[in-house]
């Protein structure tokens, strides 16, 4: 039950920063032709777990409760494309080329199929 808390809390910051963040980066670009506050997001998401997998790897591993609370919660909250990259890299690392491959290309085109399955399926009610 904790870590269910843990993660609603995280979620609820990480959340909340990215609707904060993404605003301020979409304002400041000054166009609403390219969705630049999502791509700021998605990049300082994929920037911290990135680090966040760094130090942990070099310094030791998080206790569960930080981990859930950072990777669940915050970055969680804050963008999933972090953990899409995260796991896509550790295929990589692993020796699963294919396999990362195989990620992005599925993430994406079942991905973009849904929303685009879910936008025409919205349209009919």
């Amino acid at each position: 039950m904790v870590h269910y808390l843990l993660v609603g809390l995280g979620g609820f910051f990480g959340a909340a920063g990215r609707y904060g963040l993404s605003g301020f980066a979409q304002r400041l670009a000054g166009s609403p032709a390219f969705p630049v506050g999502t791509l700021v997001v998605n990049v300082l998401g994929c920037l911290a777990i990135g680090v966040i997998a760094g130090v942990t790897e070099h310094r030791g591993p998080l206790s569960a409760e930080a981990r859930v609370l950072m990777l669940a919660g915050v970055l969680g909250g804050f963008t999933t494309f972090s953990a899409f990259g995260f796991e896509t890299i550790e295929l990589m690392r692993e020796g699963h080329g294919g396999r990362a491959v195989l990620n992005v290309a599925l993430q994406v085109a079942v991905g973009l199929g849904a929303v685009w399955g879910g936008w025409a399926a919205g349209r009919q009610f």
